[in-house]
């Protein structure tokens, strides 16, 4: 046996780092709402779907979601309590599965929110733009 064998165990059993969102949608919707996050149709339309299709496969799954979060039914021994009562608080910790799924499930619908309001920031400054071009144009035309 070498001294890797250790080594690569020890990388599997590693802590894994949450999943976590770089910016909380609360913030991202903020923005939106004051103007400073633009989006055009086609784009938002696809961070829409997928995050639509997140939320509806969460929604699918409630049930396997709730599952996951009980106490799996193990031995009566106290090997099988231990590790019964050990998954469900891993499955339920800050960095465990059922934890992140919900913040997902929290999260998503507002950024759906954010993502409406930029598109429609988009298009409240594509046509801002257009009438400040058209009158550029104009004043080139009078003076020309």
């Amino acid at each position: 046996m070498t001294d890797e064998a250790p080594m690569a165990m020890e990388a599997r059993t590693a802590p894994v780092a949450p999943v976590g969102f770089s910016l909380p949608a609360r913030q991202l919707k903020t923005l939106a709402e004051r103007g400073s996050f633009a989006v055009d149709d086609s784009t938002g339309d696809k961070m829409i779907a997928a995050l639509q299709g997140v939320l509806d496969a969460l929604e699918a799954h409630v049930h396997l979601i709730e599952k996951i979060a009980g106490v799996p039914a193990m031995s009566k021994s106290p090997a099988g309590v231990f590790v019964s009562k050990h998954m469900a608080e891993t499955a339920r910790d800050k960095q465990g599965l059922v934890t992140q799924l919900q913040a997902a499930h929290r999260e998503f619908p507002t950024y759906v929110e954010a993502i409406k309001l930029a598109k429609k920031n988009y298009k409240e400054r594509e046509h801002s733009s257009r009438e400040a071009f058209e009158r550029i144009h104009r004043t080139v035309e009078e003076q020309g």
